[in-house]
């Protein structure tokens, strides 16, 4: 007799399951649900921006005039690692583009930033000045060597979104007050 209580117990759970599994699957089907990624948080780069270029040894580079479908999402400025600035955004398609810059040497700089992307033989002439066009798996980017930094505005968008994003960008410092 008990072999068989067995087997009932073992039939019951089973049993129990399925009507569970088919409660579950009706339920996911007829409920509403989004399957979409939470979305990305717009940041407030203002404070980090004019820290940035209060204490960096270059001219801190930030678009100016973008559209305000262009999403702000990170923001990191660190002067103990070669004045390091990084400003990155979402494009109006939801693609990646962020600015880049640097004190650091600028063929390790660029290989980092761009994660060993490939420069070309292609430039782009942005507010008068060449900037040099690389392509890799991950990221694209457009880069500018100049006087104490390099720029870098690379991305998964476009080359033409991201020399929108180069042609917005306003490089200036901001002189630190002293008290007299």
């Amino acid at each position: 007799m008990a072999g068989r209580n067995g087997k009932q117990t073992v039939r019951n759970m089973l049993l129990s399951m399925a009507v569970i599994g088919l409660v579950v699957a009706v339920i996911y089907i007829f409920i509403p649900h989004d399957d979409s990624k939470e979305p990305v948080k717009r940041v407030d780069y203002r404070v980090e921006l004019l820290t940035a270029r209060r204490a960096a040894s270059y001219p801190v580079a930030a678009p100016q005039g973008l559209p305000k479908s262009w999403k702000p999402t990170t923001v990191r400025y660190n002067g103990a690692d070669h004045d390091s600035w990084h400003l990155g955004f979402l494009d109006p398609a939801g693609e990646y583009v962020a600015i880049k810059q640097s004190t650091a040497k600028p063929s390790e700089f660029i290989d980092s930033a761009t994660r060993s992307a490939t420069k070309t033989d292609r430039t782009e002439k942005i507010a008068g000045k060449t900037w040099q066009r690389y392509q890799g798996e991950r990221y694209d980017a457009l880069v500018l060597r100049d006087a104490g930094a390099t720029t870098v505005v690379l991305g998964t968008a476009s080359f033409e979104q991201l020399t929108a994003m180069a042609e917005s960008l306003e490089m200036k410092r901001t002189p630190v007050r002293t008290e007299a």
